[in-house]
């Protein structure tokens, strides 16, 4: 847990002290509603009251403050009816009933008046009323025999001060609800955060672990019989499990880029070794897409290959990559597809929603296709089709892990 003296970091990395928006913001309508209580009660005392009448008008004046700080509390608008009529009822009369006594120098809390209205009634309701409430000083101004352009000064100074009383009110309410929501944006960040690096790292290393443990097999088998395969063998689950640590430290740093050819090759290889007939067309200006496009085919193509090895029986494999009219195209065909067949291993994964998330983030999509075969010869076919802007341009992933790595643990900025 923080302290609520020491200072932290938000994700740009700038430095704050615990709360200062708030604070200044309720400090600032706090010393406005004093100022414009101080003008009345000078204009008060200019003009020589009785001991009782100064008495009067000034606690008169600390309840129309009192109620005046209720209005302006955050949350004020959702009290219940009952009680905003309440309090409404009371302003308005420490309003209107002191003007008999005091006359136009009370006239500056009809501002106050018109800034509750907005802050506690709706819309539709309140901006009527507060233009009322401005014009409603033209009753005691008339009596008084003021000038034209004194009565529209003094409407105009009311209806000002009610939109000071508002705008300073609804301010301090909102960096108070904004200041509220930031340990919630933080922890929303972080889940984010950690959603991307759970789906990375089944996408990049589901297919090195499958390929390990299919070529561990092979070995068991081969070890006696045939040493030199055996030897073959070996290396590619070496080359394989160093791949698989690289994977990992480039999740970890927030760098992905993979080489859809290389891939290929790779993916070739392990379904070699578990005697899947496969088929290859690269087409020359699939070498030619952006790095980001490259590496999501790759993915997918990774992903493709791990769901064939965990969930059929395949016996043929198709890997075709076009690029057509500015759009790079992956199909991934294979038999085997069993009706009841699935992973036996715990957690299977949701692999093909990943992709899926990847790809719309590039302005691509996935297809999945099944096909029963009739007669059931191969147990019918599973097409993987994804598709994307051969230049596709999306959020860069490492500027905003590194930026999220910046929010600090306990939830703050």
């Amino acid at each position: 847990m923080h302290s609520d003296t020491k200072d932290t970091s938000d994700v740009t990395g700038s430095r704050w002290s615990p709360r200062p928006a708030p604070r200044l913001a309720h400090v600032i309508l706090l010393a406005a509603l004093i100022c414009y209580l101080g003008i009345t009660a000078i204009n008060l005392l200019s003009q020589g009251p009785s001991t009782p009448e100064l008495i009067t008008g000034l606690v008169t004046l600390s309840a129309v403050f009192g109620l005046q700080l209720l209005h302006s509390r955050p949350g004020a608008d959702r009290a219940a009816p009952w009680s905003k009529a309440a309090t409404l009822g009371a302003q308005a009369l420490l309003t209107y009933l002191p003007l008999a006594f005091f006359g136009i120098l009370w006239g500056a809390m009809a501002g106050f008046l018109g800034g509750s209205l907005l802050l506690l009634l709706p819309p539709r309701a309140a901006w009527p009323l507060y233009g009322v409430t401005g014009l409603s000083l033209l009753i005691p101004g008339i009596i008084g025999g003021m000038s034209v352009v004194d009565l529209v000064y003094m409407c105009q100074s009311t209806l000002l001060t009610g939109l000071v009383v508002y705008g300073l009110s609804r301010l301090s309410s909102l960096v108070e609800e904004v200041y509220a929501a930031r340990a919630e944006i933080a922890r929303m960040a972080v889940a984010g955060e950690r959603l991307r690096l759970a789906r990375d790292l089944h996408d990049l290393l589901g297919y090195s672990i499958s390929a390990i443990v299919l070529k561990s097999e092979l070995l068991q088998r081969l070890i006696r019989a045939q040493h030199p395969r055996a030897d073959q063998e070996v290396e590619e689950v070496l080359a394989i499990s160093r791949q698989a640590l690289s994977d990992v430290r480039r999740v970890a740093r927030g760098y992905r880029d993979m080489s859809l050819v290389s891939e290929v090759s790779s993916a070739k290889s392990v379904l070699d070794a578990a005697e899947v007939e496969v088929e290859v067309v690269l087409a020359p200006a699939i070498e030619k897409i952006n790095s980001q496009a490259g590496t999501a085919l790759a993915t997918v193509l990774r992903e493709g290959v791990t769901n064939l090895l965990r969930h059929s029986k395949a016996s043929h494999c198709n890997i075709t990559a076009v690029v057509d009219d500015g759009t790079a195209r992956l199909t991934i065909i294979n038999d085997g597809v069993v009706e009841n067949y699935h992973d036996p291993s715990p957690d299977s994964g949701n692999g093909l929603g990943n992709l899926k998330q990847r790809l719309d983030e590039l302005g691509g999509r996935l297809i999945t296709e099944r096909e029963k075969e009739i007669p059931p010869a191969c147990g019918g076919w599973f097409r993987l089709v994804a598709e994307l802007p051969a230049q596709a341009v999306g959020r860069n992933s490492a500027e905003q892990s590194q930026k999220i790595g910046r929010i600090n643990p306990n939830g703050a900025f």
